[in-house]
């Protein structure tokens, strides 16, 4: 695990909130000159801490659609059987986020489509690949409260 100091953590609380922000205004808000900024940040994304840059979109300027976060329970708990539903999750662009959990449900899903008969549409498919489906529960969301960046501050200023 590449060790972290006070800059790099600076970074990336940074980078999280501003992805598209210059190497030089970067550099200048965390106190370094461009290019020893340049080489951390070259670091932090060749080990893999970095592992993307992408733009926040308001979907809902673009076009209707409908956000349904999926609770799902499988028959079976065999290994060949969770790598069975994950592939299949995989193959669903309209699922966008998925989480093995520990607890009650086997995973949750996060999926964004059209509308809800197309949602329909996709567990329906997912039912019919006779993956072992034994329940799953959907929760429709209403409106987004919150969605942010990591908390880089209760995570890692621990001192």
């Amino acid at each position: 695990m590449l060790k972290l100091d006070a800059r790099d953590i600076g970074i990336l609380r940074v980078l999280s909130h501003e992805g598209r922000i210059s190497k030089a205004e970067l550099a200048r808000r965390v106190n370094l000159s461009p290019t020893p900024c340049w080489e951390r940040l070259k670091r932090l994304e060749s080990a893999g801490i970095i592992a993307g840059y992408r733009a926040e979109i308001a979907l809902k300027e673009i076009t209707p659609h409908v956000t349904v976060f999926v609770t799902v329970e499988l028959e079976h708990h065999r290994h060949e059987h969770f790598a069975a539903f994950e592939q299949a999750v995989k193959q669903h662009d309209e699922i966008v986020a998925a989480w093995a959990l520990g607890g009650g449900f086997d995973y949750l899903l996060q999926v964004v489509t059209h509308d809800i008969d197309s949602y329909q549409r996709l567990i329906d498919t997912l039912l019919e690949a006779g993956l072992g489906l034994k329940r799953y529960y959907t929760y429709i969301v209403t409106k987004a409260v919150k969605d942010a960046p990591p908390p880089f501050g209760v995570l890692l200023d621990a001192d």
